[in-house]
């Protein structure tokens, strides 16, 4: 299977979530007086925030460090290696589901109409971007992330972590 090249064109949306998520947050803020809330949710939101933050948005930065072979003095992002243990073992793309993670908090936070629109663009957006990373992972690592691509789920954490668990469990079995 061949590919097109990537142009500027496959980054538009990328870039339109940039926007929209600083949208969200400033029109979240500006309204929130505006809207009678659903405290839990609310609270629930601030705590999407916090942890997807961490667990998908930082935690692949030291995985990439450690496992990645990135050269000493280069970004985390500049990995010469497929890393497909820990997070990576779970979902392609972590970083991406921080931005999804964070358009649904934006939207239990807030909880205005307009906000809520904002988060579903978001999301639908930050996935067709997910495509364009696909093509360029294919393109730097060729058939080991296809090989890659069909073990671990793009985005869906909860499939990734009921097929590590399966996978941990026939391994066991095997064992016996």
């Amino acid at each position: 299977m061949t590919y097109k090249k990537i142009s500027w064109l496959d980054y538009v949306p990328s870039i339109l979530t940039s926007i929209l998520f600083i949208s969200q947050i400033i029109l979240g803020i500006y309204f929130l007086s505006d809207v009678n809330q659903i405290e839990f949710l609310a609270y629930f939101g601030i705590g999407l925030y916090f942890f997807s933050g961490f667990i998908f948005g930082m935690l692949p930065i030291f995985e990439f460090r450690k496992k990645g072979g990135v050269k000493k003095g280069k970004s985390y992002i500049n990995t010469t290696k497929i890393v497909n243990t820990g997070l990576y073992s779970i979902v392609r793309h972590p970083q991406y589901v921080t931005f999804i993670m964070f358009a649904i908090a934006g939207m239990l936070l807030f909880q205005h109409w307009l906000v809520i629109l904002l988060g579903i663009t978001i999301v639908v957006l930050t996935y067709i971007d997910l495509f364009r990373a696909d093509k360029e992972l294919i393109a730097k690592f060729g058939s080991d992330y296809k090989k890659y691509k069909e073990k671990v789920p793009r985005a869906n954490f909860v499939l990734g972590i009921i097929r590590r668990l399966r996978h941990r469990n026939r391994k066991k079995q095997a064992g016996k």
